[in-house]
């Protein structure tokens, strides 16, 4: 997950710089994209962080962080505007991250601990 959070900040850096930089045809959609984007780096850090501390509900977030991205993903395939090597380095990660979410070495570290 650190490495989703590190490559989503990139993304916020290179929105940034494309808002302060190049002409937008729609500057609110540019900065709506930017803010969102901005959103998602930061839900996508405290998750990484959680998941280094062990949080239980961090999973349930990375899922969730996961989905979107399959998301995306799928999107990237379609339509006039298809990128499908885009496509592929998104998707690849997420498959391994969704695997690797179920296994059972990960269910166990992020198991709320038995209240008695």
């Amino acid at each position: 997950m650190f490495i989703e959070a590190l490559a989503m900040i990139c993304v916020v850096v290179v929105l940034v710089f494309d808002v302060l930089t190049q002409p937008a045809a729609s500057f609110a959609s540019a900065l709506a994209l930017t803010v969102l984007a901005a959103i998602a780096a930061v839900f996508v850090s405290a998750v990484a962080v959680a998941m280094a501390r062990r949080a239980p509900w961090s999973r349930g977030a990375a899922l969730v962080w996961q989905l979107v991205q399959l998301a995306i993903a799928v999107g990237a395939f379609q339509g006039a505007t298809a990128q499908p090597a885009w496509g592929w380095a998104i998707l690849a990660p997420t498959l391994v991250a969704l695997v690797l979410l179920f296994t059972k070495s990960v269910m166990e570290a992020l198991r709320r601990p038995d209240i008695e």
